[in-house]
């Protein structure tokens, strides 16, 4: 077999591998939507760099607790959880410098602690809304003067 005939089948392989990818991609965000409605949220996993350590992802609402999975992992499984009274909203801000490349667009910086640590992620301001109101709308017996 020349060269060129095994070069074309690794390229057809690869191809083939590549779409197989995308294929599950889309599978696993509609099977992560069906348990529950879906947002694009992201998560700075460094804060120290400022403007960097953006990761975009998904996040879903799982009873009392958050749920962030990377959009690129084939993971069922979420990256991050975080509880909801643990949580605490800051702010919002703008996005600022590198930060609008590596953000979707239109999406604001929302400032939180979580168990005290200092914890940013990113969303549409439809989102943010939504999660003010979850972030409030806790169980019986929350304290509300928290917040």
């Amino acid at each position: 077999m020349p060269v060129w005939e095994w070069l074309l089948d690794l390229v057809g392989l690869f191809l083939l591998l590549a779409l197989l990818y995308g294929i599950t991609l889309i599978v696993r965000r509609r099977l992560l939507a069906r348990h529950g409605g879906t947002f694009e949220l992201s998560y700075r996993v460094r804060p120290e760099h400022p403007g960097r350590g953006w990761l975009l992802g998904i996040g879903r609402y799982s009873g009392q607790s958050l749920e962030w999975f990377r959009i690129f992992s084939l993971s069922p499984r979420p990256k991050r959880v975080w509880a909801r009274d643990l949580l605490e909203y800051s702010g919002r801000r703008a996005p600022a410098g590198p930060e609008e490349m590596s953000l979707y667009d239109g999406h604001v910086v929302a400032s939180c602690h979580y168990s005290g640590e200092p914890l940013e992620i990113a969303m549409s301001e439809a989102s943010l809304t939504g999660f003010q109101a979850w972030l409030e709308s806790g169980p019986p017996g929350t304290d509300w003067n928290r917040r």
